[in-house]
């Protein structure tokens, strides 16, 4: 009897969570009818073409016809539930996904890794800003403009869920995955920022996933690599790692993703979160309640790839209470030990039903059971023009960060003659050009700085690598004593084009002026020279805890020029 009355209580767990799940993105979708399609599609499927719905696999456009034809055969064979577009042709992209689309029985759900725009797999693309510089923004609407554009260009690729945002809380400056890509060190902040970037995208009928849960701001080490480790205790997580998650929860969020990480605090097993029932099952869909769709990490990631074979790996993140399998290195075999494991009676058949159930589900509302065909002509201009440059210059705008003026040197004078000194390894011509197009500004370089009168107004730009999200955002030793040299008998303005964690060990105390601008490119550097002619305020604020004298939060208002 006990054991019936166990039954009926899981039974009704799950439909309640089934009745209960819906992206907030959708709007005039009737339930009954999403219930129906549901129900009707779930009982057409064989067993087989079930646990294929469980599956996303990768598809790039750049590893050649073989790779592709990989693909095809396998979402064929194995009746794969999605994709996750990868690197590198939008226009060859459109053309498969429509192609996968209309051959599929079932609609297939397309993904991709999307933060800071479709840029971070196609590079024809237009960039938006990092999260980082995205966080020290104070109108958090904003961001939403962002990711709303960011929908629209999902949409026109025909990708339906973009895999972000990042709402791990950055505690750690060395941390080599999240870094650039968290809203910065301050949970409120985090949350505020993250709110708007996934209504952004879910309003405009694009999923958004938050991740990586249960945290990985504290990681020292690359999952991509291999297995981090979070030694916090739970006071610790509740406060920080975990209270995003938790905020966000029940917001109506499409997707939550596991992290392949080990918190010695919530599993006493060493197994990566994304394996662990304790924290997959126990915590986030019991505990914390979250009722969306929980997807892995990619499965292929050094820290669960060098410790289980293909297949395996699957079925244990499926046992610990995931929906969705993300980049799959063994679907086949996967699909085999899943079907054991229920045979065995290790996974029950209605937790398949649920699963799939809630993944259909999500098709239904995500409008895929009409799904459009997309027209690849002209997509690179659609994902890279005007709209996408006049955005991305606002939201650097918004982003500059005053540390200090001291001297008042802000903003730059007209009838002035200032010198500019670049250091570091990164281009710096479009931010000399457009300083010299309202103003006089004599380039120096490093080797020249002897010939620079004393007492001059000298801007020092420091400009780093950007070309990737995890480039060493470190300053060499010579740049910085090349800055203390300036500031011996110069007024120095200096400009960081990088993360503001780079400061940590450079003597500013000294330095007059120091603005962050978070970035190095063309948008940025634009940006930045407006704001110091006084053509845009300045209103920013540091969004990290760098150091004993640069606090999350500081930051000084500057108005803009009046004529």
């Amino acid at each position: 009897m006990k054991s019936q009355i166990l039954l009926f209580i899981f039974f009704l767990f799950c439909f309640k969570a089934n009745a209960q799940y819906k992206p907030q993105n959708i709007k005039g979708k009737n339930e009954k009818d999403a219930k129906n399609w549901v129900d009707k599609t779930y009982n057409s499927l064989s067993q087989d073409e079930k646990l294929g719905q469980l599956f996303i696999i990768a598809l790039y456009t750049n590893k050649g016809d073989e790779h592709i034809d990989f693909v095809k055969n396998l979402v064929e064979k194995e009746k794969i539930g999605g994709l996750i577009l990868m690197q590198d042709d939008a226009a060859k992209h459109i053309n498969l996904v429509n192609e996968f689309q209309q051959n599929s029985k079932v609609p297939l759900i397309v993904g991709m890794d999307a933060e800071w725009g479709v840029f971070q797999r196609i590079a024809a693309a237009h960039k938006f800003p990092w999260a980082m510089t995205l966080g020290a923004i104070q109108d958090k609407k904003l961001i939403y403009e962002m990711s709303a554009q960011i929908a629209e260009d999902c949409q026109r690729m025909g990708i339906n869920w973009d895999f972000a945002p990042v709402v791990d809380v950055n505690t750690n400056p060395d941390n080599p995955i999240i870094g650039n890509r968290s809203f910065g060190s301050n949970v409120k902040n985090v949350v505020k920022s993250s709110t708007a970037y996934f209504k952004g995208l879910q309003d405009h009928n694009v999923l958004a996933a938050i991740k990586h849960f249960p945290g990985h701001g504290d990681a020292a080490t690359d999952s991509h690599l291999d297995l981090p480790v979070i030694d916090q205790n739970i006071s610790r997580l509740k406060s920080v790692e975990l209270a995003p998650f938790k905020k966000l929860a029940h917001k109506g969020i499409g997707g939550v993703m596991v992290a392949h990480l080990y918190v010695p605090a919530l599993e006493t097993q060493k197994i990566p979160a994304s394996l662990s029932h304790e924290i997959v099952t126990k915590l986030l869909k019991e505990k914390i309640g979250y009722e969306g769709l929980i997807i892995t990490d990619a499965l292929n990631m050094g820290a669960v790839a060098k410790r289980y074979k293909p297949g395996e790996v699957d079925e244990m993140a499926f046992k610990a209470g995931n929906d969705i399998l993300l980049f799959s290195d063994g679907v086949s075999e996967a699909k085999k030990l899943i079907q054991q494991a229920i045979d065995k009676g290790e996974i029950s058949q209605n937790r398949i039903e649920e699963s799939v159930k809630k993944i259909l589900l999500t098709k239904y509302y995500l409008g895929l059971t009409k799904y459009e065909t997309r027209n690849p002509e002209n997509i690179n201009h659609d994902l890279n023009n005007k709209k996408h440059v006049k955005l991305a210059r606002l939201l650097y705008s918004n982003a500059l960060t005053l540390i200090k003026d001291q001297e008042k040197l802000l903003p730059l004078k007209p009838t002035e003659t200032y010198y500019y000194v670049p250091l570091e390894e990164a281009p710096y011509q479009t931010f000399l050009n457009q300083l010299n197009s309202k103003t006089t500004v004599i380039l120096k370089k490093s080797s020249e700085i002897s010939t620079i009168p004393a007492n001059s107004k000298v801007i020092v730009g420091f400009h780093k690598d950007n070309s990737s999200a995890y480039k060493s955002f470190k300053i060499s030793q010579e740049s910085k004593d090349i800055l203390a040299k300036l500031n011996k008998n110069q007024n120095v303005i200096l400009t960081f084009f990088g993360s503001p964690y780079a400061l940590k060990d450079v003597d500013i105390s000294k330095t007059s002026t120091v603005l962050v601008a978070y970035e190095n490119n063309d948008d940025s550097q634009t940006a930045v020279a407006k704001a110091l002619l006084g053509e845009t305020k300045i209103h920013g604020r540091i969004p990290v805890l760098v150091n004993e004298n640069i606090k999350e939060g500081m930051g000084i208002d500057l108005k803009i020029l009046k004529d």
